[in-house]
């Protein structure tokens, strides 16, 4: 396993460099100039030369982008074009609100997913998976903002028993981390359980048409056992990794959820960065999602011989 890490860990280290060479030169192309930008209506000749000459923008591009890859190997990401923070300060600020927004919003898809697939493939064509397939076309159809609207109208401006927007850090104040956290996290969860949903359905289905679980249930074997031992199990493989694929994007940052909830993530940073021409903030955003989503691609593939145990990592 642990050449196994190790290539895999090579490996991200090239994605990342290749990361890193296609977001500069796209970056590169976006139209304006963030530091005209950042001055705004205090544009000044001499300022601006002073801040392009500061924040390197005056060098050739080929400098640039080896000081920025110099910079990240040590950990410094540049520093802000519109608040003058360092990169790296900002994304670890923003990083513990998209973690638990994602976390929480997984939880949710699993408590939605897990109980409706199973029980809709194991009642496959009765009244009961009708309703599953339903529920999950619907949760798949309902726009994200409009869902978001919605719970805000119904327990913010009717029930009043939950706050519209903002965030509390959890380590702060638990109870309002908690209390900020339900709607943000059942919009974004009660989508992925939907997409979710059609897959374990998918899987457990395949399952029980297996020559193994007919040959258990001929050999007597109790029908919670064959689920748990050789439907369940077996069907755990492709819900990994869809789930694996879900949290990624999820780290990646829910933009439109963030921005109705005003959550202080990394999807909200990113679009700001975009519409401010912070350069900076917007490559180190997008090399911390290929990092997380890296990461998420690495353990899900070592959860893979957690489940099943015939799997073995190539020497």
């Amino acid at each position: 396993m642990g050449r196994f890490v190790l290539r895999r860990t090579t490996q991200a280290v090239v994605v990342l460099f290749g990361v890193s060479l296609i977001v500069f030169a796209l970056v590169q192309l976006v139209p304006g100039d963030p530091v005209r930008v950042s001055l705004g209506t205090r544009f000044d000749p001499e300022t601006y030369a002073a801040l392009r000459e500061r924040s390197g923008l005056d060098r050739p591009l080929l400098q640039q982008y080896l000081s920025y890859v110099g910079g990240a190997l040590t950990g410094d990401l540049g520093v802000s074009f519109r608040t003058g923070q360092p990169v790296t300060t900002t994304l670890t600020d923003r990083l513990p609100a998209t973690l638990s927004l994602a976390g929480c919003s997984l939880l949710v898809a699993l408590l939605v997913a897990v109980p409706l697939g199973i029980v809709s493939a194991l009642r496959s064509g009765s009244l009961s998976d009708h309703v599953a397939t339903v529920v999950s076309q619907v949760g798949v159809s309902i726009p994200d903002f409009w869902m978001a609207i919605l719970l805000i109208l119904l327990f913010s401006g009717v029930f009043g028993v939950l706050p519209p927007s903002g965030y509390e850090p959890l380590l702060e104040d638990p109870v309002g981390w908690a209390s900020h956290m339900v709607l943000p996290a059942v919009t974004v969860g009660v989508v992925s359980g939907a997409i979710l949903t059609r897959f374990i359905r998918a899987a457990v289905l395949e399952q029980l048409g297996q020559d193994h679980v007919r040959t258990a249930r001929a050999r007597g074997i109790k029908e919670s056992l064959v689920l748990r031992r050789h439907v369940l199990r077996n069907a755990l493989i492709p819900v990994i990794t869809v789930t694996g694929v879900q949290l990624a994007s999820l780290l990646g940052g829910v933009i439109v959820v963030e921005v109705i909830f005003a959550w202080p993530g990394l999807g909200r940073l990113t679009l700001d960065a975009v519409n401010a021409r912070d350069y900076p903030v917007l490559q180190g955003a997008v090399m911390l999602f290929a990092a997380l989503f890296l990461l998420v691609n690495l353990l899900v593939d070592l959860l893979y011989a957690a489940v099943d145990p015939r799997i073995r990592y190539a020497k």
